[in-house]
């Protein structure tokens, strides 16, 4: 009996002694391990919302009408107005499929620049702490990426050019929300945030099963968080 407990002593043991910590990775070693991972994960979340029905097929970040639009939208499809609030809200997802692409380089781009201390913080943070310097260091130049393709995409529809002429009067009247009253704006914003929110999809996915990280090292940093 004793011996049988020894054993399982040592065993156990030798298990604490290959359990790797993160603080037995090197620095370099960590920070090569999250762009890998965030590489992954940036790219996938730009391919899955970069495609036919990317936006308009998932109901996570599909874009709705304006919220002070919404209001009404009820009133307009009795008023059998339905097809054209149907046509506006096909053309906003579709606006924001073909903006999305745009974004790899940029995200690939924020990954490279980033500092050992972003590194650190990403590593040390919460489960969307990537996401969110994602967001401070990509949201400013994303957005004038975006905005003139949302802008090609809306033109080819008359009805974005009507909502913007009475949005702007609504506005005005204090009927619309100011930042309602341009759709290439609005469907900009709802563009970041759909791409943002599949981010920290990705993110979370890869800090619960580190397995699933595409690179060995990657996998080593965040198996390491676990």
């Amino acid at each position: 009996m004793r011996f049988v407990l020894i054993l399982l002593a040592g065993l156990l043991l030798a298990g604490a002694a290959h359990a790797l910590s993160l603080a037995d990775i090197s620095g370099r070693d960590a920070s090569g391990g999250l762009k890998e991972a965030l590489t992954q994960g940036a790219g996938k979340a730009v391919d899955l919302l970069g495609r036919q029905d990317g936006f308009l097929g998932n109901p996570k970040v599909k874009i709705p009408l304006p919220e002070s639009v919404q209001q009404i939208e009820g009133l307009l499809r009795g008023l059998g107005m339905g097809r054209q609030a149907d046509e506006l809200i096909n053309a906003m997802n579709r606006a924001a499929e073909a903006a999305v692409p745009q974004a790899k380089t940029l995200l690939v781009n924020s990954i490279r620049q980033m500092s050992l201390q972003d590194a650190k913080g990403i590593l040390s943070g919460g489960e969307d702490s990537a996401t969110q310097y994602f967001r401070r260091s990509t949201a400013g130049p994303l957005t004038e990426k975006f905005k003139p393709v949302v802008k090609k995409a809306m033109a080819k529809v008359k009805l974005a050019e009507k909502y913007d002429q009475l949005a702007g009067k609504a506005a005005k009247l204090g009927l619309v929300r100011e930042q309602d009253a341009q759709l290439e704006n609005y469907v900009t914003q709802k563009t970041l945030d759909g791409l943002y929110l599949m981010i920290a999809e990705e993110e979370k996915a890869i800090r619960k099963d580190p397995a699933g990280a595409a690179g060995k090292l990657a996998q080593k940093v965040f198996g390491a968080l676990r």
